[in-house]
């Protein structure tokens, strides 16, 4: 599934093709994806201008001229073909190539300004909605979300507000999207690592009993947003090279530490350890045992 630098990345190449743009056409190839379209979706979409277009963790948000929103969520393998003039790229290939192909294209957009946008899916656990910007927060997408780990609200203290007395494993915690939002296994994987954090460790181990923030919950909020800033600048963690609208290519991978290196050396000087891989709730866990002790 993307993480939030892919989503953020796949913003990044959207943007350019759709704020102050209009929807000229509309497609829908399908009733539904994961859950049906909304009630005339395409004729909502119709001449509406995007006014900008957001992310808030997973999820792309593209606010209309109309007063909705268009909400779109990529699942585990949706992405967006972009054809304009002569160039088509995808922005933000994925560390698990889904491997899409022309019969899973399900929504296609076209552009003011010439720009072609195809959805595809090939699993379709992705989807769409419309929303009233009104209120956009307390709808059934967001109600309940926790906060932007690269908003201003996280910080050791808030990290320690949040874990105060949870029993929780760290890895655990830190995936909860009820207290942060949009952090996933890959970039949890590669924090816990720089920080020294053992992923079982108790996640109330970081404040102390009266809640204030331990020397280790401060080390980890800065340590989260750095990862993150690396990924989105790298073009997220795509399996090969791609092409962004500026020629950069996206290179992330190559700066894993720990995530999908089971068995390799560890990367931290003078360490000798090796890279285990644990299950936690069902996804694999990969840290140093040397580095990170519980």
């Amino acid at each position: 599934m993307p993480e939030l630098p892919e989503v953020e990345t796949v913003r990044r190449g959207l943007a350019p093709h759709m704020e102050g743009r209009r929807f000229l056409r509309a497609s829908q190839r399908r009733p539904d994806l994961r859950f049906p379209f909304p009630e005339r979706f395409v004729e909502r979409l119709a001449n509406a201008r995007v006014e900008a277009l957001s992310r808030r963790a997973k999820y792309l948000i593209a606010e209309l001229s109309t007063g909705e929103a268009l909400v779109m969520h990529l699942g585990m393998t949706g992405r967006f073909l972009i054809e304009a003039g002569n160039v088509a790229f995808a922005p933000g290939e994925f560390h698990h190539d889904p491997g899409g192909s022309a019969p899973h294209d399900h929504v296609v957009f076209e552009m003011e300004g010439g720009a072609r946008i195809t959805y595809n899916d090939v699993r379709r656990f992705g989807y769409m909605d419309l929303v009233a910007q009104e209120g956009l927060a307390a709808c059934r997408h967001f109600a309940g979300m926790g906060i932007e780990p690269l908003g201003n609200e996280l910080s050791g203290e808030t990290i320690a507000r949040l874990f105060h007395r949870k029993l929780a494993p760290l890895k655990a915690a830190l995936l909860d999207q009820r207290l942060i939002a949009g952090l996933g296994n890959i970039y949890v994987c590669e924090a816990l690592f720089r920080a020294r954090l053992h992923p079982q460790t108790p996640a109330g181990a970081l404040a102390t009993a009266t809640g204030r923030p331990r020397q280790k919950a401060l080390e980890l909020a800065a340590i989260i947003r750095d990862v993150l800033v690396e990924a989105v600048e790298a073009g997220g963690s795509t399996l090969r090279d791609f092409a962004h609208t500026d020629g950069s290519l996206g290179y992330f991978q190559h700066s894993f530490r720990v995530y999908d290196r089971e068995g390799g050396p560890c990367v931290a000087e003078a360490c000798g350890g090796t890279i285990e891989r644990i299950v936690q709730s069902g996804r694999s866990t990969f840290f140093c045992p040397r580095c990170q002790k519980l």
